[in-house]
């Protein structure tokens, strides 16, 4: 069980017999009355979010995920194949599933498949990864105003703002849980 007192951004949570992440919440205390905290809920089977609010001291049952390693194959149009390294059984999520943590995906790539009995829910990338530059603008020698940045195209199709030295060929650093440019390599 996991009661108000513990919440925590990402922590998976069993409520009206559904799963749900936590995105976020705050604590909320009135002149009069109790304590509440208001959450803001993500439905992991059907994307739909809600905020809901509750009596500081709710408890909820906390769902038990398995992770898993897995291997990311490639992309087909709007799917997305992996392989689990144990078992070798490949699977398909498609884009909808997966959001944003598509845009970070690259072939080969290993990850951590998140299931809950049985079930496959997403995958979990990496803080940081690694991708090329395929296109950007060049940078002007005039350009040098402190912390000039450009749209930058990763191979993934993710657009990042870079510093102006970045160039095409080069390869970022990028943290996946902001999408913001870390280092050049």
């Amino acid at each position: 069980m996991i009661s108000t007192g513990e919440l925590k951004k990402g922590v998976a949570i069993e409520l009206d017999g559904e799963l749900w992440q936590i995105l976020d919440y705050h604590h909320i205390k009135m002149g009069r009355g109790s304590a509440q905290v208001r959450i803001t809920l993500r439905n992991i089977k059907r994307g739909q979010t809600v905020e809901r609010s509750f009596q500081a001291g709710t408890k909820w049952p906390r769902a038990s995920m398995e992770k898993r390693p897995v291997q990311f194959l490639y992309r087909d149009d709007r799917d997305f194949h992996f392989m689990d390294n144990d078992t070798y059984d490949q699977f398909v999520l498609t884009a909808d599933q997966l959001g944003d943590t598509a845009q970070y995906l690259k072939d080969g790539m290993t990850l951590d498949r998140t299931s809950y009995q049985g079930e496959t829910i997403g995958v979990e990338v990496p803080v940081t990864v690694d991708l090329a530059v395929v296109e950007t603008e060049p940078g002007f020698a005039g350009d040098t105003q402190s912390g000039a940045r450009k749209p930058a195209t990763t191979e993934t199709g993710l657009i990042v703002q870079v510093p102006i030295f970045v160039e095409p060929g080069d390869t970022i650093r990028v943290d996946t849980r902001t999408g913001e440019y870390q280092t050049r390599l």
